[in-house]
């Protein structure tokens, strides 16, 4: 399995526009940072972790050339804002839906959003979807065993996402025992770390290393990166040996 980091920025993105801080101004590829999302490939599916505002522009930069399935996380726009742009990999499949996989909850956003989409009379070259709604029970895609787990963001519900031993936990503010233990064994993490202060619904970077060392995780990335956390090659030399931030591009295979 290949995963690749499409996107690890927060909602605004890295730069932010206007900001003239040494992150923003920064020349380092690693500091720019389009919103947050992944690409999971196998021998037999390509899957997409959330479809934000920066999609099209993720699809173009890596390449892809196929897509089976988006997994959503939760609603908020920077999460679900590209789903239009599913469209030519629809085309290409003989204008097959695309599968969504998406929770009750973060549904009926996207249908608000992407009214015309779930229109009974569909206006010509539209984007079509087959909904399949998550909860906590572990489903399969392809050759990939998913076993969502559910987390608070603030007031909303995100889900993780554990494929073997592999994770993906974002935007959330605390993890909950039960959550923990569904992510005991994951060798290769990613997960958010919004900045180095304290944040009403994510975590920081000294509590994702907190989690990640709690799982001793072979190898963990941080993700979901906002400006004020600091440049990638002065945060990365304070970070333990095997942890790092995620960057745009960023592949690795489990």
């Amino acid at each position: 399995m290949i995963v690749t980091v499409l996107g690890s920025g927060t909602s605004q993105g890295v730069p932010v526009i206007g900001c003239q801080c040494p992150v923003c101004q920064s020349t380092d590829p690693r500091d720019k940072r389009t919103r947050t999302s992944i690409l999971i490939r196998t021998d037999q599916v390509t899957v997409a972790v959330d479809a934000g505002p920066d999609f099209r522009q993720q699809m173009l930069r890596e390449g892809i050339n196929k897509l089976d399935a988006v997994f959503i996380t939760h609603e908020h726009k920077d999460h679900i804002g590209g789903l239009d742009d599913v469209r030519p990999f629809i085309f290409m499949n003989e204008n097959k839906p695309m599968p969504l996989y998406v929770s009750k909850t973060a549904l009926p956003e996207i249908k608000r959003e992407f009214s015309y989409a779930f229109k009974e009379h569909l206006y010509p070259g539209a984007p079509t979807y087959e909904v399949h709604l998550i909860d906590e029970t572990p489903f399969t895609f392809g050759d990939l065993y998913v076993e969502p787990i559910r987390l608070k963001h603030y007031t909303l519900t995100c889900y993780a996402f554990r494929i073997g031993r592999f994770a993906y936990v974002t935007d959330f503010h605390a993890i909950t025992p039960a959550a923990m233990r569904r992510l005991q064994g994951v060798e290769y993490l990613i997960i958010e770390a919004l900045a180095r202060h304290q944040h009403y619904s994510h975590i920081n970077l000294e509590q994702a290393v907190q989690i990640a060392t709690d799982l001793h995780v072979k190898k963990a990335w941080f993700t979901h990166c906002s400006h004020s956390l600091g440049k990638a090659v002065d945060v990365n030399a304070e970070l333990p040996e095997n942890m790092r931030l995620a960057y745009d591009g960023l592949s690795f295979v489990v």
